[in-house]
C-alpha cells in the first residue's frame, strides 16, 4: 500500500515532534510536513499535496475552526483536529466534526505525553480512506408522530463519523422515544460536551449515563468513558451501569461491553451500529442477534468508515443495512405498538 502523506499543522513544536516520533515507526505513513499556523498550512497544502492533515483546534492567526470550515469549502480533504479536552476545547471538537473533520482526538497534558496518540498513525490511515460528508447544514428528520412504546430498549454503538450519525438519527426521535444508550468512542472530556450539545439541539433529554440510572421513556443515556463502560444491568426496570475495567478492543468505553451485557435481556432490545473504525462491538451484536434482539448497521454509503458497521454484517450480526437517513425510521418501527408517521426532509 502506498503510504498517506501527513501533513501536521500544531503551533507547538513539542506536539509537532510528539506526533512525528508516534508516527515514524508507521510504515503505512510518511509525514511530509509541518506547520505552524494555517496561513503556513495553506502553502504547504499547496505544495505538497497531503493526503490527510493533523489540524489543531488553537492557533495564533487564524483559528483551527475557521481554517477548516474554508478548506472544506474550497478544498475538500480528511482532517483529524488535535483538542484540548477543556470545556472549550471540546465543544470547538465537536464543531469540528460537524464542519467535516473526520475525528478529533485529545491534546495531551505534559504528565501524559508517554500514552498519547498511540492509536494516531491508525485514525489518520483510516481518515485518508475515509467518505468525506459534503460542506454545509446537516438537513433534518422531522421527529416522528404519535410514537407508542413497546418497551424496547436501544443500543447504539458509533465512532468515527458517529457525531454527525448519532446527530441525524436523534433528529428523527420524539419526546417519548425509547430509552436508548450509546456508546460512542470519544475522550471523556469530549463525551461531556457532546452530551451538552445533544441535549441542546434534540427533542428527548440527552445526559451522561450514571450509574443506576433507571431506564425510562423519553431520555438518551451517553457513556461518559474516561474509566468506565456503559453497561445495561439486567435488573426489572433495567438500568444503567458503569464498569470500571481494562479496555475492551482498544476501546473505553466499548460497544462490546454494551451488547454483551444486555444479551439477558435480548428480546427487548434494538441494536444500532453505526459508522466506525475497527471490529468493537460485532461478537457481542452477534450474540444479541442469537438470543432474540432485533439488529441493524448504517449502509457502506452513508458511513464515513464502513467498519464496524462492515464487521457486523459480514458475521450475520446485523440483519439489515440502513441509510443513516432512515435509521431512526427503523429503530423505531420496532419499538412501536402501532403505525407511526415519518417526515424526511434529508436527502436518502
Amino acid at each position: 500500500m502506498t503510504p498517506k502523506r501527513v501533513l501536521i499543522v500544531d503551533d507547538s513544536p513539542t506536539i509537532r515532534a510528539l506526533i512525528r516520533t508516534k508516527l515514524a515507526a508507521d510504515p503505512r505513513i510518511v509525514v511530509v510536513g509541518e506547520a505552524s499556523d494555517p496561513f503556513e498550512a495553506r502553502e504547504k497544502i499547496k505544495a505538497l499535496s497531503p493526503d490527510v492533515l493533523t489540524l489543531d483546534v488553537e492557533m495564533p492567526r487564524m483559528n483551527g475552526l475557521e481554517f477548516l470550515e474554508k478548506l472544506m469549502r474550497l478544498r475538500p480533504m480528511p482532517v483529524v483536529m488535535i483538542s484540548t479536552e477543556t470545556q472549550k476545547g471540546s465543544a470547538a471538537a465537536l464543531e469540528a466534526l460537524s464542519l467535516g473533520a473526520v475525528e478529533c482526538v485529545g491534546k495531551p497534558s505534559f504528565d501524559r505525553l508517554s500514552d498519547t496518540f498511540l492509536n494516531l498513525a491508525e485514525l489518520l490511515v483510516a481518515a485518508a480512506n475515509a467518505r468525506l460528508r459534503s460542506p454545509g447544514p446537516r438537513a433534518q428528520i422531522a421527529p416522528a408522530q404519535d410514537f407508542k412504546w413497546n418497551g424496547k430498549v436501544v443500543l447504539i454503538g458509533s465512532s468515527t463519523g458517529g457525531v454527525d450519525a448519532l446527530e441525524t438519527l436523534l433528529s428523527g426521535y420524539p419526546r417519548n422515544c425509547p430509552p436508548t444508550l450509546i456508546t460512542q468512542h470519544m475522550p471523556e472530556g469530549f463525551l461531556a460536551s457532546f452530551a451538552r450539545r445533544l441535549d441542546g439541539r434534540m427533542v428527548p433529554t440527552v445526559e451522561l449515563a450514571r450509574d443506576g440510572a433507571p431506564l425510562v421513556p423519553g431520555t438518551v443515556y451517553l457513556a461518559p468513558g474516561g474509566d468506565y463502560h456503559l453497561a445495561v444491568s439486567p435488573s426489572d426496570p433495567p438500568r444503567c451501569k458503569l464498569v470500571a475495567s481494562d479496555k475492551r478492543n482498544g476501546h473505553r468505553p466499548s460497544v462490546e461491553v454494551l451488547f454483551e451485557s444486555a444479551v439477558p435481556i435480548a428480546q427487548k432490545v434494538v441494536s444500532v451500529m453505526l459508522t466506525g473504525m475497527g471490529r468493537d462491538g460485532a461478537e457481542a451484536m452477534k450474540r444479541l442477534r442469537q438470543a432474540g434482539a432485533r439488529c441493524l448497521a448504517q449502509d457502506e454509503a452513508t458511513c464515513v468508515v464502513f467498519g464496524m458497521p462492515r464487521a457486523a454484517i459480514e458475521i450475520g450480526a446485523a440483519e439489515k443495512a440502513v441509510p443513516i437517513g432512515k435509521m431512526s425510521q427503523s429503530v423505531l418501527q420496532l419499538c412501536a405498538g402501532s403505525q407511526m408517521q415519518f417526515k424526511s426532509s434529508r436527502r436518502e
